[in-house]
């Protein structure tokens, strides 16, 4: 059985959906949540999950193998970012080549790269008069949301819609898709 690693700086919704799938999966666990940020919910949930997590810092993250050794003593051998946003250093992309992915909430390349995550996205879909959006499920690299894409799920956009309205749509669609193709890439692994 694979182990993930989810890293997260938020809520954690897509985290704990993704380990509640896997609970009751063969193919892999969720072992380690990670976390950018000690008063995230999503170590709380992590807790009420009984998945061991850790909180780092910047220093930590960039410098240095700490957090490659946490992920090699832990065994893990699939890393998914869920509303995690910070720029993957490249220690942890060559310990995990292929190995990494993350989920955009927008139809990339459109509304993508530094700055563009949660509400900003849903606004700039719907400013920019797109009639969809959906999420982007991508393997990562050393830019953001520049990773080649695994697969994309769209939503219509209507006139009537607000960024929450387009948000709800777009949460719909990762909490159904997101450990489907986690698991799907999990299973070409070696």
């Amino acid at each position: 059985m694979k182990k993930i690693a989810i890293f997260a700086s938020g809520s954690g919704s897509n985290a704990e959906n993704i380990a509640t799938y896997f609970a009751s999966n063969d193919t892999a666990r969720v072992a380690l949540i990670l976390s950018n940020r000690a008063d995230a919910p999503v170590l709380q949930r992590a807790a009420r999950l009984g998945i061991e997590s850790a909180v780092f810092d910047r220093d930590t993250f960039y410098k240095g193998e700490k957090i490659v050794e946490l992920l090699s003593a832990h065994g893990i051998d699939y890393v998914v970012l869920a509303g995690f946003l910070w720029l993957v250093p490249d220690n942890l992309l060559k310990a995990y080549p292929d190995k990494i992915v993350n989920i955009h909430p927008s139809l990339l390349p459109k509304h993508g790269g530094k700055g563009m995550y949660g509400d900003r996205v849903h606004r700039a879909v719907i400013e920019s008069g797109d009639k969809e959006s959906g999420i982007t499920i991508h393997r990562v690299n050393e830019f953001y949301d520049s990773g080649s894409i695994i697969a994309q799920y769209r939503v219509p956009v209507t006139s009537d819609d607000t960024p929450e309205t387009v948000a709800a749509k777009v949460h719909a669609l990762e909490y159904k898709y997101f450990p489907i193709e986690i698991e799907k890439e999990i299973g070409k692994l070696q």
